[in-house]
C-alpha cells in the first residue's frame, strides 16, 4: 500500500502549491477546480485504509502489505484500480488483463472491462464524487476527448490522465519499470516466476534497446530475464523522452482546465465539442 500512498501524499501536496498560488492570483475558478480534486484525493487516501478493515499485513505478500480478496471475490474495477495503481500510468485492457494474470491471483479476462468505462460515467453522474475513486478514460492531448482503450484512475494529477505524442512510448517503459519492481517484491528467486510474468517481460524487453543480454542465442519465451538489466534500459530510455512528454501534458492540462468542467476533466470532451475547444485554443 506505501507505492498509492506516497504518490497521493505527493498529488495532494502538489495541489495545495497550486491552490496557494491561485489564491495569489486571485484566480476563483481555477481555486475551485483545484479544490475539487483535493477533495477527491483526500477520499482516496481515506479509503486506502478502509478498504481493507483491520486485517493484519500479509506476509506472503509484501507488494499488498494487507491481505487481499482473491481475485475471485474482488469486483472487475478493484482488480483494474489495482493493476492501474501499480503501473502508475494509464493501460488498455489488454495489459491490464496481463499484468493481472502475471502478478495476482486469478485472471481478469478483457471482455470483464468492456463496459466498465461507460458504467463508472454513469455511477459518477448519478452521484458526482460518491465513490473514492473512478476509472477514466485517458484524455488526448490534442481534443481532450477520450483516448481509445486506455483507463487511468480518477484520483491521478490531470497532468497523468493525459496523453501526447510520446507518451505511449513513455508509458511502456515506465510499466516496464513498475512491473520488475513488482516482480522482485513478489517473486525473489527469478526461477520462481509465473510463465505468464516471464513472457510479459520477455515483451518488454524485445521492445526495449538494450534489455536483453548480448547473447549469440536469445534466450526462450519461458526463460528469466534480466530484471535489472531491463530495468535501466527502460529507465536510460525514459530520460530521453520524459522531459518533452511532460511539458506537453502540462501544457494540455491547462487547457483543459480553462475549457472543461468536472466531468470533462474526468471523461473527456463530447465529441460535438472538442472542435469547439480547438478553435479557442
Amino acid at each position: 500500500m506505501q507505492e498509492p500512498l506516497d504518490a497521493l501524499e505527493k498529488h495532494m501536496q502538489q495541489l495545495q502549491q497550486a491552490m496557494r498560488h491561485a489564491q495569489m492570483q486571485r484566480d476563483q475558478g481555477q481555486l475551485k477546480v483545484l479544490r475539487a480534486e483535493l477533495r477527491r484525493a483526500q477520499r482516496s487516501y481515506d479509503a486506502l485504509f478502509d478498504q481493507d478493515g483491520d486485517t493484519e499485513p500479509d506476509a506472503e505478500n509484501p507488494a499488498h502489505g494487507h491481505t487481499r480478496p482473491s481475485a475471485a471475490q474482488m469486483p472487475a474495477r478493484e482488480q483494474v484500480h489495482q493493476v492501474l495503481t501499480l503501473l502508475t500510468v494509464p493501460a488498455a485492457p489488454k495489459l491490464i488483463s496481463q499484468v493481472h494474470e502475471a502478478l495476482f491471483a486469478g485472471s481478469l479476462p478483457t471482455t470483464r472491462l468492456a463496459t466498465l468505462r461507460r458504467d463508472e460515467e454513469r455511477s459518477w453522474r448519478s452521484a458526482p464524487g460518491a465513490r473514492p475513486y473512478y476509472l477514466c478514460p485517458a484524455l488526448t492531448s490534442d481534443h481532450l476527448s477520450p483516448a481509445r482503450a486506455l483507463l487511468t484512475n480518477s484520483v491521478w494529477s490531470l497532468e497523468d490522465r493525459i496523453v501526447g505524442p510520446l507518451s505511449a512510448r513513455v508509458h511502456f517503459l515506465t510499466s516496464a519499470v513498475k512491473i520488475t519492481e513488482a516482480i522482485e517484491r513478489l517473486t525473489p528467486d527469478p526461477q520462481a516466476m509465473t510463465l505468464g510474468a516471464r513472457q510479459l517481460l520477455r515483451h518488454y524487453a524485445l521492445n526495449i534497446p538494450g534489455a536483453l543480454p548480448p547473447v549469440h542465442h536469445p534466450p526462450g519465451p519461458s526463460a528469466a530475464p534480466d530484471l535489472e538489466l531491463l530495468r535501466e534500459a527502460a529507465r536510460q530510455e525514459l530520460t530521453v523522452h520524459t522531459d518533452d512528454d511532460t511539458s506537453h501534458r502540462r501544457d494540455a492540462a491547462q487547457r483543459a482546465r480553462r475549457q472543461l468542467d468536472e466531468a470533462g476533466r474526468l471523461f473527456g470532451a463530447p465529441f460535438q465539442a472538442t472542435r469547439r475547444l480547438r478553435s479557442v485554443t
